[in-house]
């Protein structure tokens, strides 16, 4: 009976530390399987990528290495990189046309300062700015 109980110990024991590993994340990238398995991850789920950029944008050395890879640069350029340009010009170009129509900046204002975004002053401050522009 004391051997089956040192037996038993030893076992969960040994099955205890063994559950317990400590994770290197340089051996885990060793392997180009384990490294895709991770990249695949990363790149199909918003919330990693999200977080996985702001760590790039973070690190110099990412930046620069971003900024020195010619295949992705031109991607960006003349892909997606120059529609999202295009939608930018475009909304650029709307913002400057509601500007321009006094009934469309008091209405955003007063939405503003209704919603907590702009105080009473500065929106009277404003509403002054576009009479003495008119």
């Amino acid at each position: 009976m004391k051997t089956l109980v040192i037996i038993l110990s030893a076992v969960g024991l040994l099955s205890s530390i063994g559950c317990k590993q400590e994770t290197n994340p340089q051996a885990i990238m060793e392997s180009p399987e384990t490294r895709t398995e991770v990249f695949n991850t990363i790149t199909q789920n918003d919330d990693y990528m999200t977080e996985f950029m702001q760590n790039m944008q973070g690190n110099n050395q990412a930046m620069q290495m971003m900024q020195g890879n010619k295949g992705m640069m031109n991607m960006m350029m003349t892909g997606e990189g120059m529609n999202m340009m295009k939608d930018s010009t475009m909304t650029m170009n709307r913002m400057h046309s509601m500007m321009k129509d006094g009934k469309m900046m008091n209405h955003m204002m007063q939405m503003m300062q209704n919603e907590g975004m702009m105080s009473e002053d500065c929106m009277q401050s404003s509403m002054m700015m576009m009479n003495d522009s008119n």
